[in-house]
């Protein structure tokens, strides 16, 4: 990782802290340097948090999200914010709201499209406004995915098409992630969606069931069709590409729809940092004309390599290697191809030469 964040001693506020993904971030933001600052809705969990953390103790901030004023003192002295609290249609806005009366970066990792076409439609030219970069879906879906594809890009001014590709070998959603599940299904009306034609559309009826050409060790895997996730928002928000769509492997889809595939744990840790034995790759296919470019990220745990992706953005955010402001995905904001090398330690990468 990049060390100019080390000894920071800069206070980050972490919605959602006593989550799975918040543990990861609170983990991750100490390493790197900062002082998290817990905080989100359940003073209780948060308290059971605080009393688990040796020596002084963290910083515990309770805050509904229907409390403008308890959120103000949660963000008070923060240099950022990380909203990890799901379902991100009810929490994002509040908490946006609050990073902007505090003047201070938010990142998110949302990976409900619903919520971050949201954010990007309703807090753009107030953001810029004020100065302040909001970004959303700073995690594994929409982040790594917007990553990947426009590094993929390159020197290319558009593209017919970008393709996300995930081969994850099982998926064990935490209770966040069907909640947003819940939320983002209930919006749609039971219907699902995808980004053709340059806009999202939804439509009734199964997705489609195909194979995908998965470098190794993957190879051929039947995957599922349009299993859209956050990138048919990242991607087309700042890249000219009319078709973007997502797949994912038919083993990991069939889990997170389970009702009886348990939640990842504790106690389930496959290593000393808390990750799960889940493993993933990532393949992102750009192509114009009969032209094609790829760009592949392995890794594993999806909910723990978010933590590294949403820290990486606010160390950028807050250490001037970018200007951006308003609403903005990754791709638009940072460096892609630095950006991915400063995740070497939890993330190998291959881009085109």
């Amino acid at each position: 990782m990049n060390d100019s964040s080390r000894d920071t001693g800069q206070k980050v506020a972490v919605y959602g802290a006593y989550g799975h993904t918040g543990r990861f971030m609170v983990t991750h933001l100490r390493e790197r340097g900062f002082v998290p600052l817990l905080t989100g809705r359940d003073a209780a969990q948060l308290a059971a948090m605080a009393e688990s953390e040796s020596g002084a103790g963290p910083d515990v901030r309770p805050a509904s999200v229907d409390d403008p004023a308890a959120l103000d003192r949660a963000l008070s002295g923060a240099a950022a914010v990380i909203n990890c609290a799901g379902p991100f249609a009810s929490t994002a806005a509040p908490v946006i709201e609050a990073a902007l009366r505090a003047g201070i970066p938010y990142v998110d990792v949302a990976a409900e499209i619903e919520a971050n076409a949201d954010t990007f439609a309703h807090f753009d030219a107030r953001a810029r406004d004020a100065g302040v970069a909001v970004v959303p879906a700073m995690a594994f879906f929409g982040g790594l995915g917007d990553l990947l594809v426009t590094a993929a890009t390159g020197d290319w001014t558009a593209a017919d098409e970008a393709h996300v590709a995930y081969g994850l070998d099982s998926w064990h959603p935490t209770a966040g992630t069907r909640a947003a599940g819940a939320v983002s299904r209930e919006r749609r009306g039971g219907r699902r969606v995808r980004y053709a034609d340059g806009r999202l559309e939804y439509l009734h009826g199964e997705p489609p069931h195909q194979k995908w050409n998965f470098p190794e060790p993957l190879g051929t895997r039947a995957v599922v069709g349009e299993f859209s996730m956050a990138d048919i928002v990242t991607v087309p928000s700042h890249l000219s590409v009319p078709e973007v769509r997502t797949y994912m492997t038919v083993e990991a889809a069939g889990d997170v729809v389970a009702p009886d595939t348990p939640a990842p744990s504790a106690s389930a840790a496959a290593d000393g940092q808390g990750r799960s034995a889940q493993t993933f790759l990532v393949d992102a296919v750009v192509r114009r004309g009969t032209a094609e470019r790829r760009a592949v990220a392995r890794g594993q745990d999806i909910y723990a390599v978010t933590a590294p992706l949403a820290v990486e953005a606010v160390t950028r955010l807050l250490d001037g290697r970018t200007t951006a402001s308003g609403v903005t995905s990754a791709g638009a904001a940072f460096d892609a191809p630095g950006f991915l090398a400063a995740l070497s330690p939890c993330l190998s990468v291959e881009l085109p030469r």
